[in-house]
């Protein structure tokens, strides 16, 4: 089991590091993002005066984030797509910062009296391959977006994490734990190098 922070994998630009007061990210509230987004500004000593903004994707977010260098995007290593919205925006966003640190407890969890074999299971594509092979996959925009949609019918089962499972009141079938990730801080501004 991983307790803690393991250590910054890099800091490429402490002054630019500095600068950020605000950090967006994967929503809704509930995902492992947002939570790092939190022990981000934690780790600088800005718990007070950092906030965390949640978006529907990491893609909308890159969409909407100011470019005065006060924003930065947090998003982790196995985000599909991560390395196109990385070279697709090298003109405005500089990865400034990374570190490890694990997920909540990923689990897959059903409402409750749901069978314990879920058919249709709502999933982020990162997490996707936790799904099994007897349950057709529902991909959906956020670990806790798929807690939502098992919470309301829309599939029989989910992966999601346990905060999220809690949350809306499912059942947990299967525990995978906490899985070990790399966080990724994105500087946003318009005269990025």
């Amino acid at each position: 089991m991983v307790t803690g922070e393991q250590g910054r994998v890099s800091s490429l630009a402490p002054s630019s590091i500095d600068e950020i007061r605000y950090l967006h990210t994967l929503g809704p509230t509930g995902t492992n993002l947002e939570a790092a987004a939190h022990r981000w500004f934690s780790r600088q000593g800005r718990t007070d005066d950092g906030q965390v903004v949640l978006h529907a994707t990491l893609e909308y977010a890159m969409e909407s984030v100011p470019r005065t260098g006060e924003h930065a995007l947090l998003a982790c290593a196995v985000y599909p797509d991560l390395h196109t919205l990385v070279f697709g925006n090298l003109q405005v966003c500089r990865m400034v910062d990374s570190f490890v640190w694990p997920t909540h407890e990923m689990v897959l969890a059903v409402a409750p009296g749901a069978p314990a074999e879920p058919r249709t299971v709502a999933t982020h594509p990162a997490p996707a391959g936790l799904v099994p092979p007897t349950g057709e996959r529902q991909l959906v925009s956020s670990n806790a977006q798929a807690a939502i949609d098992c919470a309301d019918g829309k599939v029989d089962g989910c992966v999601t994490t346990v905060v999220a499972a809690r949350a809306h009141g499912l059942r947990v079938i299967r525990s995978f734990g906490e899985v070990p990730m790399v966080y990724t801080v994105h500087h946003v501004r318009d005269d990025a190098p």
